[in-house]
């Protein structure tokens, strides 16, 4: 029997986008870097003006002690 040499599937070659910083507000940047900050945690108000956030009210931060 001959063997074969199997690849694994390779994931399809993401799509051309702009840069993010062209396609994305400011504010929104902001706000996407403040939740990456964050890592866990809540945000329970989150006021959006002109479909930009503009203020997050009450933020908790969560720890995790255990993966």
């Amino acid at each position: 029997m001959k063997s074969t040499n199997v690849s694994p599937i390779s994931p399809p070659a993401p799509k051309e986008q702009e840069p993010i910083d062209q396609t994305v507000h400011p504010a929104w940047r902001a706000f996407i870097r403040y939740c990456i900050e964050l890592q866990h945690g809540e945000i329970e108000v989150l006021k959006i003006q002109n479909g930009l956030p503009v203020l997050a009210e009450v933020t908790r931060k969560k720890v995790k002690f255990t993966s």
